[in-house]
């Protein structure tokens, strides 16, 4: 019994040494509590910029660049199943629209990479409407040649012969969250996600069975 007790003890004094690492009054901890309260005050202060929250999502949930062979701006095998990826996050983001940017390495004239960026941008367009986006949602397509290696050197460099796609905004721009556009995409995810995935599946099943 006595060594139960001085064990209790024991937890009473770790459990206030924690408690006291924050006088009374101390603001919390930010990195751990309040974080979506803070950045849902700052979209609607119009402190934060939705269409960045939406760009960083789509570069953490899917690869957002592809490579292309030396002097070429035609698609391999990876990077067609890297835009059917990306073709499948924009299909789910209506409201949003996208800018393909093309990149080159250091081999050859500047004007040249230019043109050839320009050409690898639009490749990747191109095969993205194929995938049933609309082209008037591919905002633009631009070319930075040989401006903006990852990997810099003079010699070929598969790495830095890429097309970068990002998120660039909304349809019809709007300075705060009130034009309703993001909230629409909360609102879709928010209902998909209430659905179970029992109840998704079957649904799946039943329209295969049928077609």
């Amino acid at each position: 019994m006595g060594q139960m007790i001085k064990y209790a003890a024991l937890i009473g004094l770790s459990l206030t040494a924690a408690a006291c690492e924050y006088e009374a009054g101390e603001p919390l901890d930010r990195s751990v509590f309040g974080n979506a309260t803070n950045s849902n005050a700052a979209v609607m202060a119009g402190e934060r910029d939705f269409a960045i929250q939406l760009a960083t999502r789509f570069a953490e949930e899917v690869p957002t660049t592809i490579t292309f062979a030396f002097d070429s701006a035609q698609l391999d095998g990876n990077a067609r199943a890297v835009l059917d990826q990306q073709a499948h996050w924009i299909r789910q983001f209506p409201e949003v629209r996208f800018r393909v940017f093309g990149h080159t390495d250091a081999v050859g004239s500047a004007s040249y990479n230019k043109s050839l960026g320009l050409r690898r941008a639009r490749a990747a367009v191109n095969y993205l409407v194929s995938r049933g986006i609309s082209r008037s949602r591919l905002q633009a397509v631009v070319s930075f040649g040989e401006t903006q290696p990852l990997i810099p050197t003079s010699d070929r460099e598969r790495r830095n012969r890429r097309t970068v796609t990002e998120v660039s905004g909304f349809l019809k721009r709007h300075p705060t969250v009130l034009d309703g556009k993001y909230a629409q995409v909360i609102y879709r995810e928010y209902i998909e996600s209430a659905v179970p995935r029992t109840s998704l599946t079957s649904e799946r099943s039943i329209k295969t069975t049928l077609e």
